[in-house]
């Protein structure tokens, strides 16, 4: 299917205004029924365009049929400015699978690979994504940390700002996804002094004016959510996100699209052991997760607000 036929768009126009406006496009992970309805409250209750992200092991979890139920039944409007993204999609074939479904972005995650191999992939890619007037993004650097069973590495590598350049304009991409210090999962820093690498940013920033800059693994990881899950069984040990002001500071620049996968995981299971805490006896699954549901909005519309800056922005 067409993604326009879902009421979905593509990420050229609303990284085009963000770059213009100083401000990031989220990209919040969804899963179930329950992450998809608190990110699109947050984004229609802020005026705010989003990304719908989502991983090859979640399009997995949920079933190509009940993935496109769940968009078809959120009666999507292209006036709203909602993009449905393949996040790091870890092949040609998975990134065709996806455009086929009705995705209006994908990203190619061939950053493991040599930079020749890199941008073969990327760039095959790009060439058929295009006839299809989807986006495509690429990622240059590591992240280290784990998102998911798809997404994991041990390792962490920054960009190069020597490569942006050739690798733009080779592959043909339309974003960029760049490795400045921030990594996937809960455990992002050790302490609290960490920095993310701006001279990095200023550099590639510098390379590429005007082009549409990407920051993976980027949550903020909010401490009300983690201190809840400790409180009531859950075991999350010194885990830390990335400063607010520091993805604040990084959306004023070419970072045009911020994405979040932990913040909503923890809001989801703090809500999930708080109510099963404070209820022993309940069995109905619609309270807790009603519950879930409020905590993963919250999350959302205060990043929006404080950390993209992208409220009223449709």
């Amino acid at each position: 299917m067409k993604y326009s036929d879902f009421g979905l768009v593509n990420t050229e126009k609303m990284f085009a205004n963000a770059i213009a406006g100083h401000y990031a496009v989220p990209a919040f992970n969804f899963y179930n029924m329950e992450t998809l309805t608190a990110i699109l409250a947050a984004a229609r209750k802020s005026r705010s365009p989003v990304i719908l992200a989502t991983s090859e092991s979640a399009i997995k979890y949920m079933g190509d049929d009940m993935l496109l139920g769940l968009i078809t039944g959120a009666c999507i409007s292209p006036k709203e400015q909602i993009a449905l993204h393949l996040d790091h999609g870890h092949s040609l074939d998975a990134c065709i699978h996806a455009i086929d479904l009705g995705f209006s972005s994908v990203m190619i995650d061939a950053s493991n690979l040599s930079f020749a191999e890199n941008v073969k992939l990327s760039r095959a890619v790009a060439k058929y994504a295009h006839r299809h007037g989807v986006s495509v993004e690429s990622e240059l650097g590591t992240l280290s940390g784990i998102e998911d069973e798809n997404t994991k590495s041990e390792i962490s590598s920054y960009t190069n700002p020597a490569d942006v350049i050739e690798f733009v304009r080779a592959t043909g991409v339309d974003s960029l996804a760049i490795a400045i210090g921030t990594s996937h999962g809960a455990y992002k820093r050790k302490s609290d002094d960490e920095s993310l690498r701006f001279d990095i940013l200023k550099q590639i920033a510098k390379q590429l004016p005007d082009f549409p800059l990407v920051l993976h693994g980027a949550s903020s990881v909010p401490q009300q959510y983690v201190n809840q899950i400790n409180k009531n069984g859950g075991k999350l040990r010194g885990a830390r996100g990335i400063d607010t002001a520091q993805l604040r500071r990084a959306a004023k620049t070419n970072i045009c699209k911020i994405n979040v996968d932990s913040d909503l995981r923890l809001a989801f299971t703090a809500a999930v052991r708080g109510e099963l805490k404070q209820n022993p006896s309940d069995f109905n699954p619609r309270d807790y997760l009603g519950t879930a549901i409020k905590n993963m909005t919250d999350v959302c519309v205060d990043e929006i607000l404080h950390i993209m800056g992208s409220k009223n922005k449709i």
